[in-house]
This record gives C-alpha cells, structure tokens and sequence, in this order.
C-alpha cells in the first residue's frame, strides 16, 4: 500500500511582532478566543487523516508544547518533537524532519495558521490522497505584498511564485500549509540559504514549479485564512472564531471533537480525553458530544 502521510507542525519562530505577550510564551500557545492557537493547525493535519505529526519548537518553548500536547495517544495521534536551534526558514523543517519522514510525503503547516470553510476538509484530504508533487493553497489577499504570491494562468496553473514581491502579480497568497511527496527533504537539502540568510520555502515551491510537479488549490471566498502575526489579528482571529461558535453552538479545532469524528478515538477514548477539561465550557462541549453519541 501507499506509505502514510506525515504532518510536520512548525511552531518556531520568536514572535517579536506580537512582544511583550511572547516574550516567555511561544505565539502558538496563546489563546485564540477558547484554545490554544497550536490547536488550530493541528486539527487541520488531523482533517486531512494525517496521525503521525512532528512538532517542531523552539529549545526555550519545545518542553511547554510536550506539556500541552503529550505523546498524541490521548487523541489517537502519534507526536514527536524536535527542536528548530533559531529561525533559518520554513524549508528547514523538512531537513530537521527528515529521519521523522523516513521517504513518506508529507503534510508541513506553520503553527500560527488557522483555516476555517465549508468543504474544506474534502479538499485537504484529496491533496493528501494525491502523492505525485506538491499542492499548495490559495488565498486571495488585499496586501499580497505581504506574502509569498502565486502567479496564475488563466486556468489556474501556477506560472509563477514571488516572495513578498513590491509588484504582485496577484492576488492570490499562498498559505503556510503545504503538501509534498517523498522528494521534499532531499530537495530541501540541495537549497542554498537566501539573502536573509533563511531556507525559503518559495525556493523549494520554485524547484517543484520547475520539474512541473506543483499545483495550487485556491481557497474561496467562502474560506477564511486568518493570519495571527501581530496584536490586532490575533484579536480578529479570535474575534471570528467566537462569533461563528457562539452562532453555532459548534466548536471550531476542538481536538477531541476531530479525533472522534475521524475514527482516531472511540468514545471511551472522548471519555477520557475530555477528563481534564470537566470544569470549563470546553469541557461542557466535548461532554455534550458524548451525550449526541449516547450509547
């Protein structure tokens, strides 16, 4: 059969944008309205049917991460850990995972990414189902220039990648989520450090874009991709997210919720998972779940 997928979570980086919140706490563990923001990216690996995933932190921050998120089994995923010493580029994740991957294609999401719409789900997993290149997403942006920007034929296909261009050639950013096949690392490897001294992940899209092996899928209108670099996002990511469960009723990136929809755990296994958590409204909606699913 075909070798699983593998997820690669980076939550590196020192967050200066957002000092002094970040200063002792990574920007990953802050609150998005009622979790963690690691949680975000997380359940969108686990959406995609990927259980084994490296988390990949800073020296300083990797024990708080192995304290929150444990060894996975509680949420039938398998964690491991490893460190990034200081930011030298998102492509360096894939050389510090290279022994995780062990030749299986992967999944690498950045940490401070959160993807929210409907139907999504179906189209992260039919870019894991795909083996062959890479798949990249989509979004359209007011302020491209901010970004790494795709630039598109008229039938979609990807003629060209700039990194934070003064003159996009789109609209269209693409997204810190990323899926590779087995040849990630070894290109990754053959990268040579840019001008900011960093392994660009546009540097490894450009070699896929080259060998004709890269694809991107753009997220719509409907879709939120919400950015949480700096003090004012952080407040709208939370904002939104608040606003559609409050709507709702519906929790967004509840871990346990994913992991029993997925299969990963049973309901004794939410039974298990949810103990910790008795006394908080996120409890009181995990439990909520086991009464849905009453035996």
């Amino acid at each position: 059969g075909a070798s699983r997928r593998k997820g690669i979570m980076l939550v590196g980086g020192t967050g200066t944008r957002l000092y002094p919140l970040t200063r002792v706490v990574s920007k990953q563990l802050m609150a998005v309205y009622d979790k963690p923001l690691v949680y975000y990216p997380l359940t969108t690996l686990m959406l995609s049917d990927i259980r084994e995933v490296l988390v990949i932190s800073t020296p300083h921050d990797a024990p708080l991460y192995r304290e929150l998120l444990g060894s996975g089994a509680q949420w039938g995923l398998d964690l491991s850990y490893a460190v990034q010493p200081e930011p030298a580029g998102i492509a360096q994740a894939l050389l510090i995972g290279r022994e995780f991957l062990a030749g299986d294609p992967s999944a690498l999401i950045l940490g401070d990414n959160i993807f929210y719409g409907h139907g999504l789900t179906g189209r992260l997993q039919s870019a894991s189902a795909d083996r062959t290149g890479a798949t990249l997403f989509g979004y359209w942006v007011a302020d491209p220039e901010r970004y790494g920007v795709a630039e598109l034929a008229a039938d979609g296909t990807v003629l060209g990648l700039e990194e934070k261009p003064a003159a996009p050639r789109s609209h269209y950013a693409v997204t810190g989520l990323y899926y590779y096949d087995a040849q990630a690392s070894q290109l990754a490897a053959e990268l040579r450090p840019s001008a900011r001294g960093e392994l660009e992940i546009t540097d490894l899209n450009l070699r896929y874009l080259e060998q004709g092996q890269l694809r991107l899928e753009r997220l719509g209108r409907g879709d939120a991709w919400l950015d949480t670099g700096t003090p004012s996002s952080l407040l709208a990511a939370a904002n939104f997210i608040q606003t559609v469960e409050e709507r709702q009723g519906l929790k967004i990136a509840c871990v346990e919720e994913v992991a029993f929809r997925m299969g990963f755990i049973d309901r004794e296994g939410l039974e298990r998972a949810m103990a910790p958590y008795r006394d908080s409204a996120y409890g009181r909606y995990v439990a909520g779940l086991l009464d849905e699913v009453a035996a």
